[in-house]
């Protein structure tokens, strides 16, 4: 199976569409930019999905839904908001046969239709933090679109708090980064880099916007997480107000903040090989494969036992969860071909059992990421088997994947102070850590030039010794540039 795969260093997009199809996680569908997520790949969404939700709610956010459609004049409320989205906007004008007396957008995001609500909603100081999130899909019509990264209609979580004070809204905005770095770090085994964008790259509607931002292992970044400091710019449009302590009515301060299944596309090229997917733990949809090796005279024998070992494994546990296996008990394919089938949806371990070690009393454990095999003792009779190496093992995928995609991130962070060696960096190379003097007009040329900008800043410069890598002139910031998806 494997052997049709494009090589990921001989046509790197082709290898990612190739993945993508055959490991069964999306298609294509009739409309241009929609993709179909088939079973697989939607449990893989679902477990990302689940990893977030728990962290959401443990800093006290709930979940909520609001409406698909949206009144075109609510866009129209903000000006930097309709003046951003504009170009991806998908309206409705038509309903029911009859033309409609507003048209309505389908949802981009959700900020003015969640204003207009939270107005009814706050009227006092005590009706603060409101924190909601909402998983949702939204619509945005991108004219280059890739299978996750970039579709017409997209999943993702998408929320929106309002606060008492800006210091709360701020704090809001720095804690959501920070929840999508660990996440990142320690869910999706991604290494990303955090802080603030640029003027430029912001949110339409924004004060600032913070984000999360990988690198692909073709030297191209990608924004895998955003979170926005609002001020009070939707609070005004949308008149939301509440009464404070000292009687005085105020406007609340408001912060939005999302991850889309883009994540998915980061962890499919941040990990994958030249044989398939090789998924972190943590979100694999079967984080273990049983795979019996069957010869008519032990089949049945063999069957028996991989299906026991199976409803023993479903009652064991995993990163403190149940352990998710599936056995493939197909016996009309050679193991050989079920071996490359599931090293091809990227399981993280796969457990081989056949007569030898029915008859060693063992089975034979494989990582899918480096195929380091390990006898682990299990007992057809007792049932005893060796849950804690099991555990031991797949925490090890997960450690691996984790510190690889960390030395590969710090390799592709370059240092430069000379523009031409900053072009050769930001063309494949990785992130370009150099100068900027802040203003719109670098960052417009450079991108011009290179295609690459400001992913996030790295820090402030206030010594004067730091020039700016393009102009010349003193440098504002230090900051991490790339081309990007």
């Amino acid at each position: 199976m494997a052997d049709a795969i494009t090589p990921r260093s001989q046509d790197f997009a082709q290898w990612y569409n190739e993945i993508v199809r055959r490991a069964e996680l999306a298609d294509y569908t009739p409309v241009r930019g929609c993709m179909v997520i088939r079973p697989y790949g939607y449990a893989l969404w679902e477990n990302i999905q689940a990893a977030l939700d728990r962290r959401f709610k443990e800093t006290g956010h709930q979940n909520a839904y609001f409406p698909l459609f949206i009144p075109y004049s609510f866009i129209q409320k903000e000006s930097e908001h309709i003046e951003g989205f504009s170009p991806q906007l998908a309206v409705v004008t038509h309903g029911g046969g009859e033309k409609l007396e507003e048209p309505l957008v389908v949802r981009p995001t959700s900020e003015t239709i969640i204003g207009h609500l939270y107005a009814k909603w706050i009227n006092s100081y005590r009706d603060l933090p409101l924190l909601i999130n909402q998983w949702a899909n939204v619509v945005r019509w991108e004219k280059a679109t890739r299978p996750f990264l970039r579709t017409l209609e997209f999943l993702w979580q998408e929320g929106h708090t309002a606060h008492r004070t800006e210091k709360d809204a701020r704090e809001e905005t720095l804690k959501i980064l920070e929840l999508y770095r660990a996440f990142a770090e320690e869910d999706v085994c991604l290494s990303v880099l955090a802080g603030r964008k640029s003027e430029s790259e912001k949110f339409a509607g924004a004060v600032e916007t913070y984000a999360i931002e990988a690198m692909m292992p073709d030297g191209k970044a990608l924004q895998s997480g955003t979170s926005h400091f609002l001020g009070q710019n939707f609070a005004k449009a949308f008149d939301i107000k509440f009464l404070d302590e000292d009687n005085v009515e105020k406007y609340v301060w408001t912060t939005s903040w999302g991850v889309s299944h883009r994540i998915v596309g980061g962890l499919i090229m941040q990990h994958g090989d030249d044989n398939g997917l090789v998924l972190p733990p943590q979100v694999a949809p079967y984080q273990v494969v049983v795979v019996p090796i069957i010869y008519d005279q032990t089949k049945a024998q063999v069957l028996e036992a991989a299906e026991k070992l199976t409803a023993m494994l479903k009652g064991a546990s995993a990163f403190g969860e149940p352990l998710r296996v599936h056995a493939d008990l197909d016996d009309t394919s050679s193991p050989g071909f079920k071996f490359s089938k599931w090293e091809l949806k990227g399981v993280p371990v796969r457990l081989e059992i056949g007569p030898k070690d029915l008859a060693a009393s063992q089975v034979m454990s494989v990582a899918r990421d480096n195929r380091a095999k390990q006898p682990l003792k299990f007992d057809l009779g007792t049932g005893a088997f060796e849950h804690e190496k099991l555990e031991g093992i797949l925490k090890g995928v997960h450690q691996r994947l984790k510190e690889r995609a960390g030395e590969e991130m710090r390799s592709r962070l370059i240092e430069t102070a000379d523009f031409g060696e900053f072009k050769e960096i930001v063309a494949g190379k990785g992130f370009a850590v150099a100068g900027w003097d802040g203003t719109a007009e670098t960052e417009a040329a450079v991108k011009e030039q290179t295609s690459a900008t400001v992913r996030v800043l790295k820090s402030e410069v206030s010594s004067g010794k730091v020039t700016c890598v393009f102009s010349g002139r003193p440098a504002q910031y230090i900051a991490y540039w790339g081309q990007s998806y």
